[in-house]
């Protein structure tokens, strides 16, 4: 008979005692869990039990918990000198190197040992769990149980059923998560579960963008991070802070194990860069500068001071072209209709589209005309970008009207669906067609990409926010452009956005 998780006596077995397996028993026994760890390496093992020790009374120092309850969860945890001594655990999980062959045997040798009703999990973040458990007699008890680190702090880990594993197993991997005081996320056993997953799109958009030489990489960071997203970190300061040594070959994997599905296909000089070791801020050196480990900033340019006399804006009856006129209207004089006066210089505001596109479409002379990223309206900084003959003249009056409150501009070349677009639309897209896949509920997917990813809204609530029509138009305007197939709506957004339903909205 299964053991009960809510018993005091409920065992939980760690093999590896590194930076996760210490973190995973260091939750296990603040949960209530006994607590079983072991590592071949000499000495691994004593090292953790002194660094959970420390961090369990760091924890009742800061008031966290009691000194009774921190002796308590200190008293559980035990070191054990081999696989042997697992025998009576209820589950076991397993957080050493990153290799199959070794994660086969290590189960096979514990399927020697445990009870038949012992889980047998992995940590593993990159391997098949379905892979993992072919090599054991019993795979319906394997399942993934993949924590991030570093493990206490982010509250969030990944249950993942490979293709054998029993429902129960899953449902006593829930429980044993929140008891450590994690949400647990259910995932179908894919390329990167549902966190490396659905976090795809604001690293290979942000690197599409890039090699398109549409940007610099500090405009994209700053735009994703003030320009209405409000994401912590851009995607570059996110990979030098990773290290494009460990982000590069996630980005690699995830796009061959897809068969090189075109949404996760990742640039030509990502590689470069890594072979260069410009791997971001451990080496002082990546898409930025580092010294004394902080980010040198680029400089912001100085807006120019004088206005336009006039500005049209259009198209005219458009969402984007009344969010420009509502800000412009008392700054200076603003025009709307078909066509612009001779003296004024032209704003649009496309969704999906280039400004030079844009501009031919309606009519207007290319050269005087600059397009505005109004997807998150204009509170935050704005992003300005130049058809391809625009006038340098028009784009210093553009900038002047833009920064005239002190909010800053992110000047870019021309691009469909600018910079905030397109990179939102990609996460969104991404986790549509996770949740049309059935890999994961919308629920998990928001709650996942949150904890896991520390984004400000999960993919699909952004979506949700900005209108699935919106996200669906931007994505078809791209698509019609490059001709590329990463750009393609999923099926799922496609259909709610017709229906004009939330795109939480499960199958019926």
């Amino acid at each position: 008979m299964a053991q009960d998780v809510n018993s005091p006596d409920y065992t939980i077995g760690v093999i590896g005692t590194g930076t996760m397996g210490r973190g995973i028993a260091q939750i296990a026994v603040t949960g209530g869990f006994q607590v079983k760890i072991y590592d071949a390496q000499d000495g691994a093992a004593v090292k953790a039990e002194e660094f959970i020790h420390r961090m369990v009374n760091r924890a009742a120092e800061k008031g966290q918990m009691s000194e009774d309850e921190a002796t308590a969860a200190n008293s559980r945890l035990q070191i054990v000198s081999g696989l042997a001594e697992f025998a009576g655990c209820g589950m076991v999980v397993e957080a050493i190197v990153e290799n199959l062959d070794i994660k086969r045997r290590l189960f096979n040798e514990l399927e020697g040992i445990v009870a038949e009703d012992t889980i047998l999990a992995s940590n593993t973040s990159s391997l098949s769990v379905t892979q993992i458990a072919a090599g054991c007699d019993k795979p319906e008890r394997v399942a993934g149980y993949h924590f991030f680190n570093p493990v206490p702090l982010l509250k969030v880990v990944e249950v993942v059923d490979g293709q054998m594993t029993a429902p129960w197993v899953a449902e006593k991997l829930d429980a044993i998560s929140r008891k450590c005081g994690h949400e647990p996320v259910r995932t179908q056993d894919t390329p990167g579960f549902l966190v490396n997953h659905a976090g795809r799109g604001l690293y290979t958009e942000g690197a599409r963008i890039l090699a398109e030489g549409i940007a610099e990489p500090h405009n994209v960071d700053d735009v994703m991070r003030e320009g209405g997203a409000n994401f912590r970190m851009g995607p570059f300061e996110l990979m030098d802070t990773t290290g494009l040594d460990v982000s590069g070959v996630v980005m690699e994997s995830i796009y061959e194990q897809f068969y090189q599905e075109q949404r996760f296909k990742p640039q030509a000089f990502i590689r470069n860069r890594m072979a260069a070791g410009l791997y971001g801020r451990k080496v002082g050196r990546g898409f930025y500068i580092y010294n004394d480990n902080k980010k040198a900033p680029p400089e912001e340019p100085a807006p120019p001071t004088d206005l336009p006399e006039s500005v049209w804006v259009g198209p005219e009856g458009h969402e984007g072209a009344a969010v420009l006129a509502e800000f412009l209207d008392g700054k200076v004089d603003v025009e709307t209709g078909k066509k612009p006066s001779a003296r004024a210089i032209c704003m649009v505001a496309p969704l999906g589209r280039d400004a030079t596109m844009t501009a031919l479409d309606l009519g207007i002379e290319a050269e005087r005309t600059v397009a505005v990223d109004t997807l998150f309206g204009l509170e935050g900084r704005r992003t300005l970008m130049t058809t391809s003959v625009t006038d340098e003249g028009v784009r210093d009056l553009a900038h002047a009207v833009l920064t005239a409150d002190d909010i800053p501009v992110t000047f870019i070349h021309d691009s469909p669906g600018f910079i905030a677009q397109r990179v939102i639309a990609t996460i969104v897209n991404i986790s549509a067609e996770i949740a049309q896949m059935r890999i994961a509920t919308p629920e998990d997917i928001n709650k996942a990409v949150k904890l896991g990813l520390a984004y400000p809204k999960g993919p699909l609530e952004f979506g949700d926010t900005l209108g699935p029509a919106k996200i669906h138009a931007i994505l078809t305007a791209m698509h019609d452009f490059y001709g590329d197939p990463r750009y393609r709506p999923s099926p799922w957004l496609t259909r709610r956005a017709r229906l004009g339903v939330s795109l939480m909205t499960p199958e019926a």
